[in-house]
């Protein structure tokens, strides 16, 4: 006779199910923005009849990534379908997504990325040669940055150039995006105040997810949305962007236009702080440079 299993006694405890990654249903947010942000044709897709959805369908993304239709839209709609990382860079590609995006898709569902890690317990927060390699670098405005965009040292051609006095300001305050969002003088002082937002408003959204467990990440996210509309429509763009030189041009109060390249360097590889050094794009830009630290504040 074939062996017959017995059900579990009365009471016994189910099972538990296994969660989702936490990021899961941001993931399906984020798809689904690209989703809508793509037009078929740049992509090769035929359109017949009318269009009723904004942007690709889901049948195309399924057909632009080769997979199953109903299997995207669950991921989509966040449900727990665990992908693989193949999938889900096939789904990315398809969105056309940078490499970034690929990243920031890949830690939502909780699978390991190239990000740098997070510093340890033990890190030092400000090691006494950075403070030393700050003032060598004047007249070069330069700082100290985290991926929560905050402020962590910086030096006084910094200082000079933006206007501001680390030292007296409320730690909520020492925070880049915090200035860009609250600051009308920070605003006026950047040429294309709008582009500066969203792009770091995209670099904070690429920190959170790896530190999406941190209570003070969401405080801040929390302070952000609750009090900014540009950081809102910033952020439901679903842009993300890691750090990059970029070229800048700053009407300062007194010397007038200043055109800087942006440059960054990384101190350790498990540190998230990077050194941000400006310099001189043309040689009237390094004459307003030398004349800096000498201008009134």
């Amino acid at each position: 006779m074939p062996t017959t299993l017995n059900p579990p006694a009365t009471g016994s405890p189910a099972p538990a199910a296994v969660p989702p990654p936490a990021g899961i249903a941001q993931l399906g947010r984020f798809l689904r923005a690209r989703r809508e942000s793509l037009a078929a044709a740049p992509l090769g897709l035929a359109r017949y009849g009318r269009v009723r959805t904004p942007g690709l369908r889901r049948e195309e993304v399924a057909q632009l990534a080769g997979i199953g239709v109903t299997w995207y839209t669950k991921l989509e709609q966040g449900r727990d379908v665990r992908p693989s990382r193949q999938a889900l860079v096939a789904i990315a590609r398809a969105l056309q997504c940078s490499d970034d995006e690929v990243q920031h898709v890949l830690a939502l569902a909780g699978l390991h990325t190239e990000a740098r890690l997070a510093p340890q317990p033990g890190d030092c927060p400000f090691p006494e040669g950075h403070g030393l390699l700050l003032r060598k670098l004047l007249p070069y405005p330069a700082l100290l940055q985290n991926s929560a965009l905050d402020i962590v040292a910086c030096n006084a051609a910094y200082e000079a150039l933006m206007g501001i006095h680390l030292a007296q300001m409320a730690e909520v305050e020492r925070n880049c995006l915090h200035q860009a969002l609250f600051n009308p003088e920070w605003g006026r002082l950047l040429v294309r105040e709008a582009d500066t937002v969203q792009h770091l408003v995209a670099m904070f959204r690429a920190g959170s997810t790896r530190h999406a467990q941190d209570p003070a990440w969401q405080a801040r996210l929390d302070h952000f949305m609750a009090n900014s509309a540009a950081f809102r429509d910033a952020w439901e763009r679903y842009q993300v962007h890691s750090p990059e030189n970029r070229d800048k041009t700053f009407q300062h109060p007194t010397l007038g236009t200043i055109r800087l390249r942006q440059t960054n360097w990384w101190s350790a590889p498990r540190n998230d702080r990077r050194l941000m050094v400006y310099l001189p794009l043309t040689d009237e830009a390094a004459a307003a440079l030398d004349r800096l630290l000498a201008a009134p504040r």
